[in-house]
């Protein structure tokens, strides 16, 4: 389309940690030793790692503004905020049973070979 972005990348730096999507084992002690939640260890076990390794680095979406040099930050989210980028959140929303979150099926999003 004849577009010229100019990408980044934020790898080898502290960034991504520095908004929140990294965290240490030691700021995640107090989670890590309670009470994991049943869909965390369900998505931990489907992405194929443990509880520490899935909630130990995070998505999340950022968006900046470049205006007279000055680089802005304009836009951070995670977790539920991602949300909107993933269409087939809206979807289930319109079902019958919804996303269907309870604590009877904690675990809605399965392979189409799970069912």
């Amino acid at each position: 389309m004849g577009w010229n972005i100019d990408w980044v990348s934020t790898a080898g730096s502290d960034f991504n940690r520095d908004l929140g999507f990294v965290h240490t084992e030691e700021e995640l002690a107090t989670f890590l030793e309670g009470e994991i939640p049943p869909t965390v260890e369900q998505m931990a076990k489907a992405s194929g790692t443990d509880v520490k390794g899935y909630v130990t680095e995070g998505p999340g979406l950022s968006a900046y503004a470049l205006s007279d040099g000055v680089i802005y930050r304009t836009y951070v989210t995670t977790a539920r905020g991602l949300e909107p980028a993933m269409g087939y959140y809206s979807l289930l929303d319109r079902t019958p049973a919804g996303r269907n979150e309870g604590e009877s099926q904690p675990f809605w999003l399965r392979r189409h070979d799970e069912y």
